[in-house]
């Protein structure tokens, strides 16, 4: 008598431990990797939130994207041709993330149609997200492009993930990811607070109202 076929859930496999599979404790400020290491491994953030980063030859470093639970990092790593990081993933907070090292990566995306079909469901998000920051950055205002910014850090829009309070963030990050200066930056925070769409309140309050800046012609 055969047994009951095997099945395979991709949230549990992302949250265990197993072969190829280790979870990791990063502590705020620690790198996951840095741009130029060993492209070996893909990063599943399980807790807190992390940023990626670019360094030019100049030496001028800029963040690219800021990343939260159920964001994976590093996944470049399964295409045959980066061996080396292209950026660098940084904790923002306390996190918990679970590496998988590229092998183990690789077996699961062959193997399980499930688990594909998840990381392809979220690379084509992550490209979409892309293509709108370019245009966001090509035609909104400053002020909108920061507006989009935060509400993107507080995962708005995210089915069961809407943060209203966001982490510590300097307005120099913020300023790198909006792609302007501090000094218009720190206007800019001054007037959503003064107008109540956002608050500091043990940490930056964001409010679903801030929506509003983004839509206004």
């Amino acid at each position: 008598m055969r047994g009951k076929a095997r099945t395979f859930d991709p949230k549990t496999f992302l949250a265990q431990t197993g072969l190829g599979r280790t979870i990791l404790q990063y502590p705020k400020n620690k790198a996951f990797f840095k741009q130029g290491d060993p492209s070996d491994a893909v990063f599943y953030l399980q807790k807190g939130r992390a940023k990626l980063t670019v360094l030019s030859t100049r030496g001028k470093e800029a963040t690219i994207a800021m990343l939260g639970e159920e964001d994976f990092m590093g996944e470049e790593c399964i295409a045959s041709d980066q061996a080396r990081r292209v950026a660098s993933a940084v904790a923002i907070t306390d996190c918990f993330a679970l590496r998988i090292e590229k092998e183990a990566m690789l077996n699961a995306l062959h193997r399980e149609h499930s688990f594909s079909d998840l990381l392809v469901s979220y690379l084509v998000r992550r490209y979409n997200q892309t293509q709108e920051d370019l245009v966001d950055q090509l035609f909104n205002s400053a002020e909108k492009r920061l507006a989009r910014t935060l509400l993107l850090l507080a995962r708005f829009g995210k089915e069961g993930k809407t943060e209203s309070v966001i982490p510590k963030i300097s307005q120099e990050t913020l300023a790198e990811m909006v792609g302007t200066t501090r000094a218009r930056i720190n206007f800019f925070m001054n007037r959503f607070r003064q107008l109540g769409l956002i608050e500091y309140n043990g940490g930056l309050e964001v409010k679903s109202s801030l929506l509003d800046i983004v839509l206004h012609d």
